[in-house]
Formats: structure tokens, sequence, C-alpha cells
């Protein structure tokens, strides 16, 4: 069996039926983790994709194999990208100079350079086999011999190098016996795979030539490659029945000595000394407790002196450390370079610190003492997840400083310098939430958005859904911030909305200016001020946004949300002003979108970020003019309104007091608080205008809110845990359920099945009940990820 969990529904196993007939020996996702490798004892290879891009669920549809020759390594093949973080550059405004691409080229590549996808394994016989995605879903398998002279391999391990080589250490387990290197070079001839492979440079471990040690060790239990793209860096461990050694090795270019005959003839113009290859011992670590697993930082911190130095003035830790796991339950963080202790982690077993483990079990009988069997790092390498001996899934959370005392200024600074990281890579910043404390939410929302409006404007565009997701993602830990997270998420749908609407819209002559009919509107509505909705109309091309009926009725739904939205902002605006006056007389904080005023420790309703929003505002402002002229075409799009004068003009009306609301927040203008006549008529409007109840993103059920506190989290699989909720308003039993993507109410006991983002709750159905291409279009756009970049988990047909 094969258990897949997402680490914010950590109770929520999904069991997968491998089909392997042997024990599996080794696992490997793709850098996306939407993929999955699994291989066998008899040499099965599979490779496990999500189905319908759920993470519990999960099919096999491609698979290799060597008959009855046990994997004993696997690897994706590399697909070029490699980043290096900077710490150096930690404090610079450019994220360029931060984070840098690293020229690094993939394992093999199709026509125009696109890297082609597949995989490699080693076997315990000295084979090494690879098997290549075709464009066309076939797949190209080949298998070679090591070397000439084919041993056994007990352990082996695979890295990458910058030319597009790949690099396989493998040993015999024998300590006395040499741990040999060989490059492998893949390549497709007349449609068929090739495999060309060469002996590099072998090494002896240290402990082997130490006369007192000879026999001391006599297995080699672990080897590995310091980091995936690093071949020239190797990690080895030798152990007895009780205790272990470990020894880092670096692969160094030397000059080769030139005997004495050939030196004393007269030198030739450019000539060079030859050199060669040669491993050299880093260091070494002294007895160390027998080792039962080792995990590897992820993060691809650079170590250039600079680097190193900075960091370690700053106490900045993350990718800079190993883990060693040891059969007396507790684990060691070793330096990477130098194997020095950074950190002790103490098992259940002996005097753990509070505050450092979340366990996960299955009832089973004790047996021999808790250790780990395998360890994972995280992506920054905040986090390490580990697995024990009696089936325990354990997560640890691993300080930023290594546990050293900090100012709140440099912490904060470590933990936006990793959330930065992920916001440019694409990696979930989960591991990275671990560590945020409620207090720190509000600096670190402000200090994000302020180093996002440094970047220029091609990248900020690029990253503007992402850093509202972030920020999501950091006001959800916090109860005095759990509205925010509710804006953040609705600024989202409205971003996304906004962008369809838009997208609509078609030039009414092919050959236009550079600037498109959503360029154009954007910015009309921007210089013109005026009130009245239809004078902003006159000066717009009215044929650009002529459409067929069918699509506009189709995106009814979502018009209807936009229409919902602004008369909920509006009517609640006075209660707004008057909760940020109150607050603002015992609170100093600035809005970190607007550089003004908004209460950082008190709680305010959903709505408040849009206040000073000018961008936000002026984006409904734009899809009121477009949904008014989409009217006159198409009646039936309007949204509809429940008034109180049969001649009530409700666009004209929304549109006239948002206006107002927007010139009080708009960007090239001097910051102004809302007249009273504007809260005036904004009382009114409930009285005028059915205010309707706005549906937010449901109660968030993940973990990662309780995981604030010291002390241990204990779960069990398969048994939901009782959260304390952060949001304001709680769905109670009656109510109608929402889907939160397509903006319709499936009713209070849904039977449609229905997914569920793992990060932010957001609720919509697995299937679509809509059959108009708009609104498949519409669906299409979050087919595998939520608004918030999120995964989707499925979930049972009725809510609870």
């Amino acid at each position: 069996m094969i258990h897949i969990i997402d680490t914010e529904h950590p109770w929520d196993v999904y069991s997968i039926n491998s089909g392997h007939s042997e024990v599996i020996s080794c696992l490997e996702w793709d850098q996306s983790g939407s993929r999955l490798l699994s291989a066998d004892g008899d040499g099965q290879i599979k490779c496990w994709w999500m189905s319908d891009h759920l993470v519990n669920s999960w099919e096999s549809v491609l698979s290799s194999s060597v008959d009855g020759d046990p994997i004993v390594a696997l690897s994706w093949l590399h697909n070029g990208v490699k980043l290096a973080l900077h710490v150096e550059m930690s404090g610079s405004t450019n994220f360029g100079e931060k984070f840098s691409r690293v020229k690094f080229s993939p394992s093999l590549t199709l026509f125009g350079g696109k890297p082609m996808e597949g995989w490699l394994a080693v076997t315990v016989s000295g084979l090494v086999t690879v098997s290549l995605l075709k464009p066309g879903g076939a797949l190209l398998t080949a298998s070679e011999s090591l070397c000439r002279l084919r041993g056994r391999v007990a352990l082996a391990d695979i890295a990458f190098t910058g030319g597009g080589n790949i690099v396989v250490a493998a040993t015999d387990g024998s300590s006395s016996s040499p741990v040999q290197f060989y490059k492998v070079v893949v390549s497709v001839v007349s449609e068929k795979c090739r495999i060309d492979t060469e002996l590099l440079p072998s090494l002896f471990l240290r402990c082997t030539t130490d006369p007192l040690r000879r026999e001391k060790y006599p297995a080699v239990t672990h080897l590995k490659f310091l980091t995936r793209e690093n071949s020239e860096q190797v990690l080895l461990c030798a152990s007895n029945q009780s205790g272990s050694i470990v020894e880092c090795w670096s692969l160094r270019k030397e000059g080769l000595p030139v005997n004495n005959i050939f030196q004393h003839r007269s030198p030739v113009v450019g000539e060079k000394q030859p050199t060669i290859l040669k491993w050299r011992i880093l260091t070494t670590t002294s007895d160390l407790e027998r080792v039962s697993a080792v995990a590897l930082p992820k993060l691809p911190i650079s170590i250039s002196n600079t680097d190193l130095k900075v960091a370690s003035d700053t106490k900045f830790c993350p990718g800079l450390g190993l883990a060693l796991a040891f059969h007396d339950g507790s684990i060691q963080i070793l330096h990477r370079l130098s194997l020095h202790t950074m950190g002790v982690f103490y098992g259940s077993s002996s005097n753990q610190r509070a505050g450092e483990e979340l366990a996960i079990k299955r009832q089973r009988p004790g047996g021999a003492t808790l250790h780990f069997k395998a360890l994972q790092f995280s992506w920054t390498s905040l986090a390490l997840a580990g697995v024990d001996n009696h089936g325990k899934l354990h997560m640890l959370r691993v300080s930023p400083s290594m546990g050293q005392v900090l100012e709140m200024n440099t912490t904060l600074r470590h933990l936006l310098f990793l959330l930065e990281y992920c916001m440019v890579t694409g990696y979930d910043w989960w591991d990275v939430l671990l560590h945020v404390q409620p207090s720190m939410v509000h600096n670190l929302v402000e200090k994000l958005h302020e180093e996002y409006m440094r970047q220029n404007q091609a990248l900020q565009q690029v990253l503007a859904t992402r850093i509202v997701a972030v920020k999501a993602s950091l006001c959800k830990l916090s109860t005095a911030t759990a509205a925010r997270a509710c804006d953040f998420h609705a600024k989202l749908l409205l971003i996304a909305i906004s962008s369809t609407l838009k997208s609509l819209l078609r030039p009414h002559v092919l050959n236009t200016p550079d600037k498109s009919p959503g360029d154009r509107l954007a910015e009309i509505c921007s210089k013109n001020s005026d009130t009245d909705i239809d004078k902003v109309m006159i000066n717009l091309k009215t044929e650009e946004f002529v459409l067929d009926g069918p699509p506009l009725q189709s995106l009814q739904q979502l018009i209807q949300w936009v229409g919902d939205f602004v008369l909920y902002l509006l009517a609640n605006l006075p209660n707004q002003v008057i909760e940020r006056g109150v607050t603002e007389a015992s609170h100093g904080q600035r809005d970190p979108h607007r550089n003004r005023q908004f209460p950082p420790g008190s709680m305010v309703r959903p709505g408040f970020g849009f206040m000073r929003d000018g961008a936000s505002l002026g984006m409904l402002r734009e899809m009121l003019v477009m949904i008014r002229i989409w009217g006159l075409l198409k009646p039936g799009c309007l949204p509809t309104f429940t008034a109180t004068s049969d001649n009530q003009d409700s666009m004209q009306l929304l549109f006239r007091l948002l206006t107002k609301l927007w010139l009080c927040s708009r960007e090239d203008g001097p910051p102004q608080d809302p007249d009273e006549s504007l809260i005036d008529e904004c009382c009114l409007l409930p009285s005028q205008l059915l205010v309707p109840s706005m549906d937010w993103l449901p109660v968030n059920d993940g973990i990662i809110v309780r995981l604030q506190g010291k002390q241990p989290i204990r779960l069990q699989f398969g048994k939901a845990s009782s959260l304390s909720h952060t949001h304001l308003k709680l769905d109670s039993p009656g109510s109608q359920k929402m889907d939160n993507l397509r903006c319709v109410h499936m009713g209070v006991c849904p039977t449609e099945e229905s997914k569920a983002c793992t990060r932010c709750g957001c609720v919509t159905m697995l299937r679509s009940p809509n059959k108009t291409n708009a609104m498949k279009q519409w669906e299409q756009r979050w087919i595998k990820n939520c608004l918030c970049g999120g995964l989707w988990r499925r979930i049972p047909p009725t809510l609870t």
C-alpha cells in the first residue's frame, strides 16, 4: 500500500493498492508534487498521477520494469531549472538579486530545448535503466550496465551536473570496498533511448584507512549526494550494531605532479600543468549513536564565502543543516559542510522539549525503542517530516535560527525572506507559517507588501495573485486578522472575474492600436470621475462590448456576485468607519495597502480591507460600467436587486456611491476619509435595497491554525480534529452550502460530489453543471488549482 496525505489535513489519509508484488524500496516525487514514482524489490517501477487533479485521488498510468532486479535508487530526470538563494542579498529590494537563476542544462531535451521528462533507476545488480516520456504519451525504455564488470550494488544515489549529465554513486555495502562513481549520459538516437556510462574517480572511506577504526564500522548504511544538483559533494555513513560515523567528501581538481625527467625541459608557451579529479575528505564526525535515517536540505542556498558569512552573522540556518536520526530516538541537525552540531531533538523516550512534535498514530502494540526510519525536510527546511518504527508520522518544527535568540526584526526578516522565496518559486509556504506567531501577522503582511511594491511592473503583474494568497494564509493565523483573510480571498475572486469579463471584449476593427478594449476601459474609468454611469459610458466604443446572448446569460451568477459585493461594501461602510474611528484612537498601525491607519489588534468585519483599496474599487467600478452596457443588450444578465421602489435605478445608485468612495482612495490622489454625505447615503441603502448576506469562505478545517502553540498535538488517522475556528461567520447546520467558485448555492444537503481547496477551504462542485462555453472556460481556469493556488481534494457529497 502507498499512503498519501496533505499536511493541512494529516488525518485524511488516501491509501492506494499499489499492485507491487514485492516490498516497495523507493518513492520519489516530481518537482510539482503531482506525480509519484514507486519501485519495488522485483524491479517494477510505476508512475502515479493525480486523477482529476485531486490530492486524494491517484492512478497508475505508466510503468517499466527490470524483471527480478530490485531497485536501490530512483530519480526523475532534471528539467534544467535551478535557483540559488543568496543570503548576502537578503536586504536587496530586487527579487532577481535575492533568488537568481543558475545556468543548468536538462538531462535530455526535445526539439527547441524543451526538457524531456522521464526517470532513471539503479538496480542491485549494477544496471541503470532509463524511461523517457514522449510527448504523445509513449514510453521509451533502455537499460545499460554501469560498468563492464558488474557487481552488487547495495546503496546508490543519483545527482545531476550543470552540463546535463547524470552521476551515480554506488557501493556494495562494505566499508572496505570503494565507493564507485559513474557518469551516465542519456540520448535519443533513431527514436530509441541510448545510455552511455563512464567510470569516474572513486574513494575509500577514511574510517577504513584508520588502523584504530578499520574493523569498527564494517557496513556502509547511508550514501547521499549533499544536493540533487551537486555531484561533487557526497555524505557517507558507516555503522556497526551500536554506532555510526559520518564522513563528508568533496571532488576537487588537483594538479598532476610531473616526473623530474620532464621538469627540466623548456616550457611551451601556453602549456598548463595537467590536472586530475580527486575525492578529498572535507570533514568527519566523532563516534555517534547508530544512525537510522538521514535528511538533506532542499533549500538551494548559495554556499559562497560571503553568503555563509552573512548567514552566520544573522543566524540564518535554513538550508545549511542536514538531519541525522538515531536509534535512541533523537535527531541531530549538523552543518552540511563542517558537520558540527547545530541543534538536537530528543524523542518522547527522552527529555523532549515541548512544542516540537506533531504525531499522527495508528494504535500499535509497543515494540523496540521509538526511532525514525525515514526523514524528509520541507522545501524551505523549516519543517522535518518523519516516520518511526511504530508507524507514527511526525512533523517537527525546525527553527530558522536553530533555537538561537534573535531580535524580533531579525526573525521577521528571515521569515519574510523565505515567504518571498515561496512566492517567487511557487513552492507551498505551509512550513513557513509554522513559525509565524499571531503577533507577527500584521508586520509580515505590511513588509511583504512593501517589498512587492519595490519590484518592477512586469514582476508585480506576475505575482499579483500569489501575494494576495500569501497574505490570506498569514491573516488566518490570528483572530484579529481573520476578516482580512476573507477580504483577500474576495480580492482573488474579484481579480479573476474582472480578467474573465474583460477577456470577452473584442476590438471592433482588427487593425486596432496597441491597447486592448479592457485596457481602454480601465484608462477611461480611471480618468473619468463622473458619478453618473451613463456619462462614463458615452466615452466608450460600445461596439466593442457587443456579445452574443448565451455567454452573457451563462455568466450571470458571476455578474450577480459583483453586484451583491458592491452593495454589501457600501451598506457596511458606516459600520466600518465607526469601528475604524474607535480603534484608531488606541492603535497607531498602518494599512499596508495605503500606508494609512488600520487596527491590528481588534476584530474588524469582512470588507474592511476594501475601504482604502483604490485599485480594487476601481476594478469594481469598471465592471459596473461593462455590466451596464451588457444590460442594454441582454437585460437578463443584469444583477438582480430587491428594491423598495419600482423606479429605483439600482446600478446608477451603486455606481454613484462607489465612485465617491473610490475618489477617497485613489492611488494618485491625497488620502481622504469618506465625507458625511456619503456615509449618510450608505446608511440609507438598506432601506432602498435588500442587502445580501455575503457567503464568505467556509470555516477552514486545516491544522495550521492550531500549530502556533508550543504544546505537541496528537492526532489519529481517519479521525478529523475539531478545530478552534478563526473565521467570523460559522455555517449553521441548516444553512445553504455555497459553490465558492461558481457563486451558486448547492442546497442544504448537496448531493453532488464536491472538492475543497487544501489551503483556503474554498468549495466547488467536482462535475460541471454548465454547458455553455463561457462558463466552461471559467471552470477550466481552476481545474488544477484553486484561486489561491492551493490543490484540490475530494470531499463527501454532504458537507458537515
